[in-house]
């Protein structure tokens, strides 16, 4: 066994690399999509997979086969797999970082490279100011001034892998390293903090405060768990580690009398703590992470918690969500903050997909009771449309009606999800729309081309309920479509079009400062999970956090509702 092992975020990198390349070489899709699927799985697995791989158990994860195991095998023996060093000496390195910009996909990727000779970020920017990307079938003067924007703002150019993470990726890890914590005996309370207790769609390191009566006991358990990779920093109360995933997290143990300023300062975010810092001034008191001091006598207040803290300065109790200095501490100071919405008060799914779309890796069954294993009392399956032609709609029509048959109490809906074309219209006729119970249009390609007149026209079809991730961006990967979001909800609230909260982890479309317009401006708005596998049912409390960070109520959150309150006025 080598001395070192890769770890999953390396090995991870490797496979989305080689996805990358085998699309802008236009090999078959669905081994693109096997290579994106294990990447995902080996990111979100805590224990080392170089280490399975060698073996032989690595394929005992969902999504890993014998085929990923040895790549992954290579990985580790060779330094990289095979394949990606194939493709790596096929297609110039910068090419990859077309994918980047907007209106770039791999076959574009791939004619820019082939009929232009364009290899690099900068020769694309020169191309695009001598308009001679025009030329290329798929692009036009508007890409042109798309690409050159993007690249003015870095699109294109790779961060370190490190530098940012998803919520979705962070946040399982955070939890479980919070858990086994306050498992542990020595440990009194635990908690995360940071961004990532804020719900920050993209977070960089994972911050812990605890409290224990032992603390070198915590700091020991949090340093020599398996699931740590490297120990970047370790002493008496604080400690620093990277595990498999690339993850790092950085652990603070506090005395249990001030957990809830420690707690409080390490949350942040730094703008709500220098407002916070500044009006306590105001009023004779210093706040630091370790306690409130009244500046007169001296006298140094702690909490134990942040509910007491808060009330000490004559605040409502925050939640992490809102600070982020928006009006959170003026609304709290009159006790006015909204009661948000909990993942607790969905009741039903109105966005995923089934095996009937070539991407979904569960039956309409298996969706509708992993959704009632929750707590869900309705769900609407909305494949894509292009794969439900020549009468498979009907056909799943028929199946969803045998299923109902056989859930109970479970409402599983006729649903679609259709695509917004380039010239506004959808791809699906009004005849077929008319007789489902819930419709999606997304825009799914062409996101330079007149983005905002496509969305304004399809909500203007009396069938269409709901708009599906707004902007269609990919996070850390390209930026959305540049959509004018006031005359979309000023359009929703015309017509009752339904704007969702796309909980997908690399979506989260809405996002939350949109979410917060639409809301305030009366659109109905659903969380959705996008799901296209029962696990990715959890998605939804990640939308919840966006619903929470835009100040969303229940009442504000559409599938909080029974069906029978979303049907009866959605027709317009």
């Amino acid at each position: 066994m080598p001395a070192t092992l890769p770890r999953n975020d390396d090995l991870a990198e490797q496979l989305e690399l080689l996805a990358d390349l085998s699309e802008i070489l236009g090999e078959e899709s669905f081994r693109v999509l096997a290579y994106r699927r294990a990447a995902a799985r080996i990111r979100e697995t805590p224990g080392p997979v170089a280490e399975l791989a060698l073996a032989g158990k690595a394929r005992e994860l969902p999504g890993i086969g014998r085929t990923i195991e040895q790549k992954v095998v290579e990985a580790v023996q060779e330094g990289e797999m095979r394949a990606l060093s194939k493709r790596r000496a096929l297609v110039p390195p910068g090419v990859v970082d077309f994918l980047r910009l907007p209106g770039v996909g791999p076959k574009t990727a791939a004619r820019i490279w082939t009929e232009l000779g364009i290899t690099t970020l900068e020769g694309l920017e020169a191309a695009a100011r001598e308009r001679r990307l025009r030329n290329l079938s798929g692009l036009g003067p508007r890409s042109e001034e798309k690409i050159l924007a993007a690249l003015a703002e870095g699109a294109g150019r790779r961060a370190p892998a490190e530098e940012r993470a998803l919520l979705g990726r962070a946040l399982p890890a955070v939890q479980r390293v919070v858990e086994e914590l306050a498992a542990h005996p020595a440990a009194i309370a635990v908690s995360e903090a940071g961004s990532v207790r804020r719900r920050r769609e993209t977070v960089r390191d994972l911050d812990l405060v605890a409290t224990s009566n032992e603390p070198r006991a915590l700091i020991a358990a949090f340093c020599e768990a398996p699931w740590v990779a490297e120990i970047v920093a370790r002493g008496e109360t604080k400690a620093t580690i990277v595990d498999h995933q690339g993850l790092r997290f950085d652990l603070r143990v506090v005395a249990p009398e001030c957990f809830g300023n420690v707690l409080q300062h390490f949350t942040g975010s730094k703008e709500h703590n220098v407002a916070l810092r500044e009006e306590a001034q105001r009023r004779g008191l210093s706040i630091s992470e370790y306690g409130v001091t009244i500046v007169d006598t001296g006298e140094v207040v702690t909490h134990a918690s942040e509910e007491e803290l808060y009330t000490y300065l004559g605040y409502q109790p925050i939640p992490p969500e809102l600070r982020e200095n928006a009006g959170e501490l003026e609304a709290a100071r009159r006790g006015e903050l909204p009661a948000l919405v909990e993942l607790g008060d969905l009741r039903g799914e109105l966005h995923a997909h089934s095996t009937w779309s070539a991407d979904g890796k569960a039956t309409i069954e298996e969706l509708a009771r992993a959704a009632k294993a929750r707590g869900l009392s309705y769900l609407c399956v909305t494949d894509h449309s292009h794969y439900l032609r020549d009468g498979r709609l009907e056909a799943q029509w028929e199946e969803i009606e045998s299923l109902e048959a056989r859930l109970g109490r479970f409402r599983v809906l006729r649903g679609v999800e259709v695509n917004i074309r380039a010239d506004g219209s959808l791809d699906l006729g009004d005849d077929v729309l008319s007789e489902l119970d819930w419709v999606v249009a997304s825009l799914h390609s062409a996101l330079d081309r007149n983005p905002t007149e496509r969305v304004l026209a399809a909500m203007d079809n009396p069938h269409v309920d709901c708009i599906g991730h707004l902007t269609g961006r990919r996070l850390l990967r390209r930026p959305g479509a540049d959509i004018d979001i006031e005359r979309v909800v000023e359009r929703a609230v015309e017509t009752g079009t339904a704007l969702e909260i796309n909980s997908q982890p690399d979506r989260l479309d809405l996002r939350d400062v949109h979410a917060r317009l639409a809301g305030e401006a009366g659109v109905r708005i659903p969380v959705t999970s996008d799901a296209h596998s029962t696990s990715a049912l959890a998605y939804a409390e990640l939308g919840i956090a966006v619903a929470r960070r835009a100040w969303l109520t229940r009442e504000q959150v559409l599938n909080t509702r029974p069906w029978s309150h979303i049907a009866r006025p959605r027709r317009r």
